[in-house]
């Protein structure tokens, strides 16, 4: 992992598993590339052990906050691309939802990511927004005015 780190950070241009094993150096091969992003990797107990061992200060009060994230992305064939509602655009929006469990500290007004949750909505759930749309469409004013 400490390869693949350092030659994302060097690495100019597009990030492929190819460049990364150029840039890895002598132990970074492209298996080996492979290998790691085949791995299984439980990324809460990682990230809970690293804000343990580095970041956690006795002293300080900390608050469980969890949010949702909207990152707006074009095109259609990008896993879990779907419509979410964003917050800051004040609007429904094409791109990815992530789900972001975090610890603050309250002294620094730093937030520390524990679990990060990408949000695939189910086809029924598409479906029951879709149903519920269109019968708020048909209950408006201009609707009963092309009946």
């Amino acid at each position: 992992m400490s390869r693949i780190i350092i030659a994302m950070l060097f690495m100019t241009g597009r990030v492929t598993m190819l460049g990364l094993s150029r840039w890895g150096g002598q132990r970074g091969s492209y298996r080996t590339i492979q290998r790691f992003f085949y791995a299984v990797i439980p990324w809460a107990p990682v990230f809970w052990q690293f804000f343990c061992h580095h970041l956690y200060r006795s002293d300080e009060v900390y608050l469980l906050a969890g949010d949702e994230c909207v990152i707006t992305k074009a095109g259609k064939k990008t896993y879990g691309l779907d419509h979410f509602f964003s917050g800051m655009l004040q609007k429904t929006v094409p791109g990815l939802s992530f789900f972001v469990l975090s610890l603050v500290s309250v002294a620094q007004r730093h937030s520390y990511p524990l679990s990060i949750e990408q949000v695939v909505r189910s086809e029924e759930e598409k479906a029951a927004c879709k149903a519920k749309k269109e019968a708020k469409i048909r209950k408006s004013p201009l609707w009963a005015a092309f009946i």
